[in-house]
């Protein structure tokens, strides 16, 4: 399957329980430093989240105040579906058309593909990458373009990252 490809079917995969899980779940049952934990049973679905630490909105090289909506990183498992790892991130607004958005970690640069408010790497080995690079790094850094051409700038701590991933993945292989 092809990296688009990939990421459109993912996306229909994703929004929907996503978006539901971040709206309407209570049941986070655990937390380490800059990191969450959640688990639902119906259908099973395993989740470390976090929100930034700093937002840097511009337009044309200039500061703007911007309205957005949540802005998460989220790594999933599902285990129905075969998710192990999946990374996605919501950046609060519509992403431009076509566009991707870049994830910094540790001088390591990865591409995500956007769909509407959702962005997501295209494949499973491109998430076991970006897993494994959060789990060595401090902070992890989202550029995007939204759809009016506000450039955003999302900077996430990986303070507590490993933890908490390791929690949903073992909550989700039970």
């Amino acid at each position: 399957m092809t990296g688009l490809v990939r990421a459109a079917a993912i996306g229909v995969a994703l929004l929907s329980p996503a978006v539901h899980a971040q709206e309407t779940t209570s049941n986070r049952v655990g937390a380490t430093t800059d990191w969450s934990v959640f688990e639902e049973t119906d259908p099973r679905e395993c989740f470390a989240v976090s929100a930034p630490k700093e937002s840097v909105n511009s337009r044309d090289g200039a500061p703007v105040q911007v309205q957005r909506g949540e802005t998460l990183l989220f790594v999933f498992f599902r285990p129905a579906e075969g998710v192990n790892g999946q990374v996605s991130f919501t950046g609060g607004y519509p992403f431009a058309a076509n566009s991707t958005v870049t994830l910094a970690i540790g001088g390591t640069n990865f591409t995500l593909f956007t769909e509407g408010e959702w962005a997501w790497p295209a494949t499973p080995e491109d998430d076991a990458r970006i897993v494994e690079a959060m789990r060595r790094g401090s902070d992890a850094v989202l550029t995007g373009v939204s759809g009016r051409g506000t450039q955003t700038q999302d900077t996430f701590s990986l303070l507590g990252f490993t933890a908490s991933v390791d929690e949903a993945r073992n909550r989700c292989a039970s």
